[in-house]
């Protein structure tokens, strides 16, 4: 197969900011757009933009298209998306939530539809994407009106090596008390935190299982702390959307781990959810874990970004 049989491409994106609310085909004036959204994403865009210009000069006319990260998140109200900080830095910097993870949680969203048979608009819908990054999204009517990462993806669950949400005041606190710079003090939040930081074993969760099994304390903190953080999480965006018709676990953890989606749905009992062990021991397959007379239905639905993105790029180059 040579170049000449591929008819178009198809790029993920980290970060759109608020330019891009949907996919894009690629055109010189998105690559300027692209370089703009850089500070946003000063690890993920460089990256994303070497892709796109290595294959715009290697295949030259062959249309591209950008799917961003940031974009399913886009129909997010404003009472959601601020930071109760001084406006200015909304308005001159562009400080606000933006969230990650918007293609898996746009395509869990409406495979769980799909699966239950009723049109997105009608449903409300909570997405925990819970990989080593982990984000949970509201789905009100197939839009998003909440998610759990900020302005960067560092914040909401505690994952496998970042920290969630923290009160900034430490930050000040460990640099002044260490005498450490903003970066090393970054670099630890985003590396050296999450479950790693907490169990000192690792953040990967099948080792904390394995850990906690054999009776290790922190091991056992770290995964009770993040079932207990997906659970409140969820909770708060029940109440933001007034009412759930489904919850769907999704990424590494979400579709390959029973004993955390078992874990979590414990606290949905409220919600008058009840999950069929059988069904919740099976893998890899879209399937419904929660008893037929479950009032609120719980999903594993694996994700598919490259879908989406070959469907998106499909449908705007036609």
């Amino acid at each position: 197969g040579s170049m000449k049989e591929i008819d178009a491409v198809g790029h993920r994106v980290v970060h759109g900011g608020e330019k891009f609310a949907s996919s894009v085909l690629i055109t010189d004036e998105v690559m300027k757009a692209l370089e703009e959204c850089t500070p946003f994403a000063p690890l993920h865009n460089p990256a994303n933009i070497i892709g796109i210009n290595a294959c715009r000069d290697v295949m030259g006319d062959v249309p591209m298209v950008a799917v961003f990260d940031t974009a399913f998140h886009q129909t997010m109200p404003g009472k959601a998306y601020m930071y109760a900080i001084p406006y200015e830095y909304y308005q001159n910097d562009g400080i606000r939530r933006y969230g990650f993870h918007g293609t898996s949680h746009r395509y869990v969203s409406g495979r769980c539809a799909e699966l239950m048979g009723k049109p997105i608009e009608e449903l409300k819908i909570v997405s925990c994407h819970m990989g080593n990054g982990s984000s949970i999204a509201a789905i009100d009517g197939g839009k998003c009106i909440d998610t759990s990462m900020g302005f960067t993806p560092l914040v909401g669950l505690p994952m496998g090596t970042r920290c969630g949400d923290l009160d900034a005041g430490v930050i000040q606190f460990i640099m002044n008390k260490y005498g450490i710079s903003i970066d090393e003090m970054l670099n630890i939040l985003n590396k050296k935190s999450g479950v790693l930081g907490v169990s000192g074993v690792s953040s990967d969760f099948r080792d904390l299982d394995e850990a906690a099994e054999k009776g290790n304390d922190r091991a056992q903190l770290a995964l009770d702390m993040f079932h207990y953080w997906v659970a409140k999480v969820a909770g708060s965006y029940v109440a933001a959307m007034n009412g759930v018709d489904a919850i769907v676990f999704t990424a590494g953890v979400g579709e390959n781990s029973k004993s955390s989606r078992k874990a979590i749905a414990e606290y949905f009992g409220y919600l008058g959810v009840t999950i069929d062990d059988e069904a919740n021991s099976k893998r890899g397959e879209d399937i419904m874990i929660s008893t037929p007379d479950s009032k609120v239905k719980v999903f594993v639905i694996p994700t598919n970004e490259e879908l989406v993105i070959a469907r998106d790029t499909k449908d705007i180059v036609g």
